[in-house]
Protein backbone atom coordinates (compact mmCIF):
# COMPACT_ATOMS: atom_id res chain seq x y z
CA UNK A 1 0.00 0.00 0.00
CA UNK A 2 1.44 3.79 -0.99
CA UNK A 3 0.54 6.46 1.01
CA UNK A 4 0.29 9.66 -1.60
CA UNK A 5 -1.51 12.77 -2.45
CA UNK A 6 -4.88 12.66 -4.30
CA UNK A 7 -4.79 13.46 -7.75
CA UNK A 8 -8.16 14.98 -10.05
CA UNK A 9 -8.25 11.62 -11.80
CA UNK A 10 -8.66 10.01 -8.17
CA UNK A 11 -11.87 11.77 -7.19
CA UNK A 12 -14.32 9.55 -8.59
CA UNK A 13 -13.03 6.51 -6.90
CA UNK A 14 -12.25 9.22 -3.33
CA UNK A 15 -16.28 9.14 -4.07
CA UNK A 16 -16.92 5.52 -4.14
CA UNK A 17 -14.46 5.16 -0.83
CA UNK A 18 -16.42 7.48 1.09
CA UNK A 19 -19.77 6.05 -0.08
CA UNK A 20 -19.02 2.47 0.64
CA UNK A 21 -17.32 3.59 4.22
CA UNK A 22 -20.38 5.42 5.15
CA UNK A 23 -22.89 3.60 3.93
CA UNK A 24 -26.10 5.09 2.66
CA UNK A 25 -27.37 8.41 3.35
CA UNK A 26 -24.24 9.50 5.39
CA UNK A 27 -22.05 8.27 2.70
CA UNK A 28 -23.48 10.26 0.28
CA UNK A 29 -23.40 13.40 2.72
CA UNK A 30 -20.00 12.47 3.45
CA UNK A 31 -18.48 12.47 -0.35
CA UNK A 32 -20.58 15.77 -0.81
CA UNK A 33 -18.49 17.05 1.91
CA UNK A 34 -15.52 15.88 0.57
CA UNK A 35 -16.47 17.55 -2.67
CA UNK A 36 -17.03 20.55 -1.15
CA UNK A 37 -13.62 20.67 0.78
CA UNK A 38 -11.27 20.31 -2.00
CA UNK A 39 -11.20 24.03 -2.71
CA UNK A 40 -9.78 24.27 0.22
CA UNK A 41 -6.95 21.87 -0.18
CA UNK A 42 -4.81 24.20 -2.47
CA UNK A 43 -0.76 23.63 -2.45
CA UNK A 44 0.77 24.41 0.86
CA UNK A 45 -2.12 24.64 2.74
CA UNK A 46 -4.65 21.84 3.02
CA UNK A 47 -3.62 18.14 2.41
CA UNK A 48 -5.68 15.36 0.73
CA UNK A 49 -3.75 11.51 1.10
CA UNK A 50 -4.89 8.38 0.14
CA UNK A 51 -3.93 5.05 0.40
CA UNK A 52 -3.58 3.49 -2.82
CA UNK A 53 -3.77 -0.32 -2.51
CA UNK A 54 -3.93 -3.50 -5.02
CA UNK A 55 -7.03 -3.14 -6.03
CA UNK A 56 -6.99 0.77 -6.37
CA UNK A 57 -7.38 3.58 -3.77
CA UNK A 58 -8.80 2.08 0.06
CA UNK A 59 -8.71 4.88 2.20
CA UNK A 60 -8.68 8.11 2.63
CA UNK A 61 -7.84 11.33 4.75
CA UNK A 62 -8.39 15.33 4.48
CA UNK A 63 -6.55 17.90 6.51
CA UNK A 64 -8.67 21.24 5.13
CA UNK A 65 -6.81 24.58 6.48
CA UNK A 66 -8.65 26.88 9.02
CA UNK A 67 -8.11 29.60 11.44
CA UNK A 68 -8.41 29.84 15.22
CA UNK A 69 -9.32 33.17 16.34
CA UNK A 70 -6.64 33.18 19.49
CA UNK A 71 -6.66 36.77 21.22
CA UNK A 72 -3.48 38.08 20.09
CA UNK A 73 -4.09 37.17 16.40
CA UNK A 74 -5.25 34.44 13.78
CA UNK A 75 -3.79 31.24 14.15
CA UNK A 76 -3.47 28.75 10.55
CA UNK A 77 -4.77 25.47 11.83
CA UNK A 78 -5.96 22.37 10.28
CA UNK A 79 -9.38 20.29 10.58
CA UNK A 80 -8.71 16.38 10.15
CA UNK A 81 -11.76 15.49 8.42
CA UNK A 82 -13.48 13.34 7.10
CA UNK A 83 -11.18 9.88 6.87
CA UNK A 84 -12.54 7.02 4.89
CA UNK A 85 -11.52 3.35 4.19
CA UNK A 86 -13.08 0.72 2.88
CA UNK A 87 -14.94 -1.96 5.02
CA UNK A 88 -12.99 -4.94 3.65
CA UNK A 89 -9.57 -2.95 4.34
CA UNK A 90 -10.64 -1.93 7.80
CA UNK A 91 -8.89 -2.85 11.12
CA UNK A 92 -6.00 -3.50 9.50
CA UNK A 93 -3.91 -0.13 10.10
CA UNK A 94 -4.93 1.90 6.78
CA UNK A 95 -6.40 4.87 8.37
CA UNK A 96 -3.87 5.25 10.91
CA UNK A 97 -1.11 5.03 8.17
CA UNK A 98 -3.02 8.00 6.67
CA UNK A 99 -3.78 10.01 9.20
CA UNK A 100 0.18 9.04 10.92
CA UNK A 101 1.30 10.57 7.23
CA UNK A 102 -0.69 13.36 7.16
CA UNK A 103 0.07 14.72 10.70
CA UNK A 104 3.82 14.01 9.93
CA UNK A 105 3.75 16.75 7.04
CA UNK A 106 1.34 19.36 8.77
CA UNK A 107 4.32 18.46 11.46
CA UNK A 108 7.40 19.58 9.15
CA UNK A 109 4.65 22.49 8.16
CA UNK A 110 4.73 24.10 11.09
CA UNK A 111 0.97 23.59 11.39
CA UNK A 112 0.31 24.10 15.67
CA UNK A 113 -2.59 22.54 16.23
CA UNK A 114 -5.09 19.89 14.00
CA UNK A 115 -8.58 19.86 15.33
CA UNK A 116 -11.32 17.28 14.47
CA UNK A 117 -15.12 16.50 15.04
CA UNK A 118 -14.69 11.82 16.18
CA UNK A 119 -14.86 9.07 17.87
CA UNK A 120 -13.39 9.60 21.09
CA UNK A 121 -12.27 5.68 21.51
CA UNK A 122 -10.15 6.01 18.13
CA UNK A 123 -8.23 9.17 17.86
CA UNK A 124 -6.99 9.09 21.45
CA UNK A 125 -3.91 6.94 19.53
CA UNK A 126 -2.99 9.73 17.09
CA UNK A 127 -2.18 12.61 20.32
CA UNK A 128 -6.05 13.89 20.11
CA UNK A 129 -7.86 14.80 23.03
CA UNK A 130 -11.20 16.39 24.02
CA UNK A 131 -10.76 20.54 24.07
CA UNK A 132 -14.13 22.07 24.72
CA UNK A 133 -13.76 20.30 27.90
CA UNK A 134 -10.25 20.66 28.87
CA UNK A 135 -9.94 24.22 27.54
CA UNK A 136 -13.08 25.77 26.98
CA UNK A 137 -15.03 24.30 30.23
CA UNK A 138 -17.97 21.52 29.95
CA UNK A 139 -19.19 21.46 26.49
CA UNK A 140 -23.10 22.39 26.18
CA UNK A 141 -25.57 19.90 25.64
CA UNK A 142 -26.07 19.38 21.81
CA UNK A 143 -22.14 20.46 20.68
CA UNK A 144 -19.42 18.20 19.11
CA UNK A 145 -16.91 17.45 21.27
CA UNK A 146 -14.13 18.71 19.32
CA UNK A 147 -10.26 17.04 19.89
CA UNK A 148 -7.16 18.50 19.24
CA UNK A 149 -3.25 17.53 18.58
CA UNK A 150 -0.55 19.89 18.70
CA UNK A 151 2.02 19.33 16.35
CA UNK A 152 5.41 18.01 17.86
CA UNK A 153 8.67 19.92 17.11
CA UNK A 154 11.62 17.34 15.40
CA UNK A 155 14.64 18.32 15.32
CA UNK A 156 16.08 18.90 11.55
CA UNK A 157 17.99 16.26 10.14
CA UNK A 158 21.53 18.07 9.90
CA UNK A 159 22.94 15.73 7.03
Amino acid sequence: MKIRFEEESDWAEVGAVHRAAFGGHHGAVVARLVDDLRSLVVEGEGISLVADGMDGIVGRAMFTPSLLDAPRKLVPVSVLSPVGVLTRHQRQGVGSTIIHRGLEILTERSVPVVFLEGSPSYYPRFGFEPVLTTVFGSPRCGFPTLRSRRSASRPTNPG
